[in-house]
């Protein structure tokens, strides 16, 4: 197997048989933290469900699995959460599985885990996943130590709208574009490609209840700030990342394997990228995960075709695209989490579920997936569509 990373954009395109490939990229619906469809279904029950739904729909051999990656955050005891979750769904105890938690990007990062593994040649069939219920686990405080919290950099804080200027004005402005573009993908039915429905405790679960429809500049300039405590206090509940809750899924193996055993290939993990960043604006990551992932496949920003970009705070969000330079129309194209929401272990992977489907849709070829991290870093992931328009996802 080759761990070496194509570079340009012929490389980058190109079919070799030991790619690590995606067959099946299907999502939850969210649900809305504390109000939501999903409120009172934790992270075990989500993944369960989303997991019967992907030896269904992946058509798969769940004993052929070699080692499943799950994205969770905070969760208690999230290794056996997700263990017990992949037994009771038809994995047999045969089948490894861990848990990763790099806050933001742990979705991306079982996605990477997998797609490292098998590039490696240690495993040819895996399964990445990413889920949190931040309605039943929200984030803990850290508990910092005296001797560690005499750090000056030993907390993150999200202060860009303070140090890089940006008005609340600009930041609302933003956040429209994204409930906007979120609420008519939503009517139109587009996340309905995208979206496995499940069925939890006799109730189906399909469509997303975080989307919130007649979003309006006027609306969104009448809301209140949301941490009075952080100045310039420009944060709003319009204009920061929804607190949600849902799970989402990659299935990945080499090209190889995807032929031989008849599988339809969605698109190809290229490679990704970690970055760390001064905490107090760790939301400005992505300015420097998007240049590098990019700088290591030889390739250029006008090369991609569609970026889904993290939406944590509309001030980190609109300082990262004015200053990667790359057109808002490429951009979360559908919205992104100030609308859909921001399950902590499920955005990394839901990126990825999304921009291929709006690939596919588009009939266009390359994704570059981005967030900011909590603590002071960030992640970037590059992907190639290779679905076809009209087919099923």
């Amino acid at each position: 197997m080759s761990t070496q990373v194509p570079r340009g954009l012929a490389a980058v395109l190109e079919k070799k048989p030991d790619d690590v490939v995606i067959t099946f990229a299907k999502r939850t619906a969210t649900g809305r933290a504390k109000k939501g469809q999903l409120k009172d279904v934790p992270v075990d029950e989500m993944l369960y469900h989303l997991f019967k739904a992907t030896i269904s729909g992946a058509k798969i051999d769940p004993a052929k699995v070699d080692d499943i990656c799950v994205g969770t955050c905070h969760p208690p005891s999230p290794l056996y959460l997700s263990r017990a979750a992949a037994l009771a769904a038809g994995f047999p105890h045969t089948v490894p599985i861990s848990t990763v938690n790099r806050l933001c990007s742990s979705g991306l990062m079982s996605v990477r885990n997998i797609a490292q593994s098998i590039k490696s040649g240690e495993i040819t069939l895996g399964i990445a996943a990413g889920s949190d219920s931040m309605s039943l686990n929200a984030r803990p405080t850290p508990e910092i130590s005296a001797v560690v919290d005499e750090h000056p950099e030993a907390h993150d804080c999200v202060q860009v709208a303070e140090v890089y200027k940006v008005p609340r004005e600009k930041q609302d402005y933003y956040a429209l574009i994204s409930h906007t573009r979120a609420n008519e993908a939503s009517t139109k039915g587009i996340f309905a490609e995208e979206i496995v429905p499940i069925t939890v405790r006799g109730t189906t679960i399909s469509v997303d209840d975080t989307i919130r429809p007649g979003v309006t500049a006027e609306g969104l300039a009448a809301l209140k700030p949301a941490f009075p405590q952080w100045s310039p206090s420009t944060t709003t509940a319009g204009n920061a990342s929804g607190v949600g809750d849902g799970a989402a899924v990659c299935v990945l193996t080499t090209r190889a394997n995807a032929e031989k055993e008849g599988m339809e290939i969605l698109g190809k993990y290229v490679t990704s990228a970690v970055v760390s960043v001064e905490p107090k604006v760790m939301g400005i990551s992505p300015v420097v995960a998007v240049p590098k992932v990019l700088e290591m496949a030889g390739l250029t920003k006008e090369d991609i075709d569609v970026y889904e970009i993290n939406e944590a705070f509309a001030s980190q969000f609109a300082y990262c695209v004015e200053e990667l330079g790359i057109p808002i129309e490429k951009i979360n194209p559908n919205g992104g989490a100030i609308a859909i929401s921001h399950p902590l272990g499920m955005t990394g992977t839901r990126q990825v579920v999304t921009g291929l489907a709006e690939l596919k849709r588009k009939n266009k070829k390359l994704l570059v997936t981005s967030m900011c991290v909590g603590s002071g870093m960030g992640a970037a992931g590059l992907f190639v569509n290779e679905a076809r328009h009209g087919a099923n996802l």
